[in-house]
């Protein structure tokens, strides 16, 4: 354990119970405990028994729910009162962002103004924001009803977008080519996110122009209360309705000056929504008209970025960065440049009952992959693909270059087969 002196990091929201919640929160952990902070965790009571290596890598664990606005900022001067002190606020988990941001402040802390936090969690919000600063931005209403949505199809250009105002990793994320599509697209939105939410009130969605484009990202950490890129990352998708998205590449492939103007755009728009603190994942598309800026997030990455990064990065320590700057050690932002390659694969099995897998072995043997996982079995019932939720497995590999990334992800998904059988409706 660590000693009394040393600094104290408090973690808000802990890790989710999935695994790669818990590999994110471990690195982050670990990361912690190389610079010899001593670690108070807090997460969900609920979720904490689900994550014990988690909380084995903390000096301290206790019950606070950061789903509840003000919660944890009450919690931590309850804590301070009592002698408790802190010098650095952390967390990653999307759903605990204003919770973090909510400590901080309470505390005096660097990190984000929890204004800023909730702007950004708030889609809707962020949108308008971004265009009144002068950002490209597709049209959008926030509707209550499904008569409001058809109301904006008729006034607007079409395929749209239909979306929960503050869910994540694609979930309930529809695009339509037409109002005859619309019912379906509502009825696939999460429970409470769109419609009758089951006790007599309504909540809002978003309907927005589809954006033409190809779809990058962008990762990175602020230093110094200013925005640092780490690198970009491009993205193939299933073909629409939905938005599954099947490879990463880091960084992306793209002439120099069109990632000039999309990490000039980023840097921009991530200053002029407030943000300041933390790590960074900015979504985007690349048009006939320049960037158009989709959803940004002050977290790191999903998808097993965080393991790829490091590869493409040697020696960097994503989560060791937000630490570093709040301790004030010496961070060389030269170092903090791609000089390699890394993609991954997401499987997408044909829906059924799966009944074998072939060539895993020869996945798991390759002296290139740096992760990956299989969370289906024979037996188990595949599902179509329509989110994060229902990715089964992925391969994510390391090389000299991007390009030798993809092709070499693609040749060991190309290996993999799965044998489905049909399963009868009931």
């Amino acid at each position: 354990m660590a000693e009394a002196s040393s600094p104290h990091l408090l973690f808000v929201g802990g890790a989710g119970d999935a695994t790669l919640a818990v590999d994110v929160v471990e690195n982050a952990l670990r990361q912690a405990r190389a610079r010899g902070l001593t670690i108070h965790l807090t997460n969900q009571e609920a979720t904490l028994p689900a994550t014990p290596t988690v909380n084995a890598l903390a000096d301290t664990v206790s019950a606070v729910d950061f789903s509840v606005r003000g919660a944890s900022a009450e919690w931590v001067r309850e804590r301070t009162s009592a002698g408790d002190r802190y010098e650095v606020v952390f967390g990653v988990r999307e759903m605990a962002q204003e919770a973090v941001a909510e400590v901080a402040d309470a505390l005096g802390l660097p990190g984000n103004a929890p204004e800023a936090v909730h702007r950004v969690r708030t889609k809707d919000e962020a949108r308008a924001h971004l265009a009144a600063a002068g950002f490209r931005q597709p049209r959008f209403r926030v509707c209550a009803t499904e008569p409001e949505a058809r109301g904006f199809l008729a006034g607007s250009t079409g395929p749209w977008v239909v979306k929960p105002r503050d869910a994540m990793g694609s979930e309930g994320v529809t695009r339509i080519d037409g109002p005859a599509e619309l019912a379906a697209a509502l009825d696939f939105l999460p429970a409470g996110h769109g419609g009758d939410d089951g006790s007599g009130g309504e909540v809002s969605f978003i309907v927005e122009e589809f954006v033409e484009g190809t779809e990058y990202s962008a990762e990175g950490v602020f230093l110094g209360g200013a925005p640092h890129i780490l690198a970009l990352t491009s993205k193939e998708l299933l073909p629409p309705p939905n938005f599954f998205e099947i490879e990463y590449v880091i960084p992306a492939i793209l002439p120099e000056p069109t990632a000039t103007e999309i990490e000039r755009q980023v840097e921009a728009a991530l200053t002029a929504l407030g943000l300041r603190f933390g790590q960074f994942h900015v979504e985007l598309w690349w048009t006939e008209h320049g960037v158009v800026l989709g959803e940004v997030h002050v977290r790191n990455a999903g998808g097993w970025i965080h393991r790829m990064l490091p590869h493409v990065i040697p020696g960097l320590e994503w989560f060791g960065l937000v630490y570093d700057d709040v301790l004030g050690n010496p961070v060389d932002k030269a170092a903090l440049k791609p000089v390699r390659g890394s993609a991954i694969r997401f499987l997408t099995p044909p829906p059924g009952r799966l009944l074998a897998i072939e060539g895993w072995d020869e996945v798991l043997a390759h002296p290139a992959v740096l992760h990956a996982e299989l969370a289906i079995t024979p037996g188990t019932v595949v599902e179509p693909h329509r989110s994060v939720g229902n990715r089964v497995g992925h391969i994510a590999v390391g090389a000299d270059t991007p390009e030798e990334a993809q092709a070499l992800a693609r040749k060991l998904e190309a290996g993999v087969r799965f044998v489905t059988e049909p399963v009868e409706e009931k």
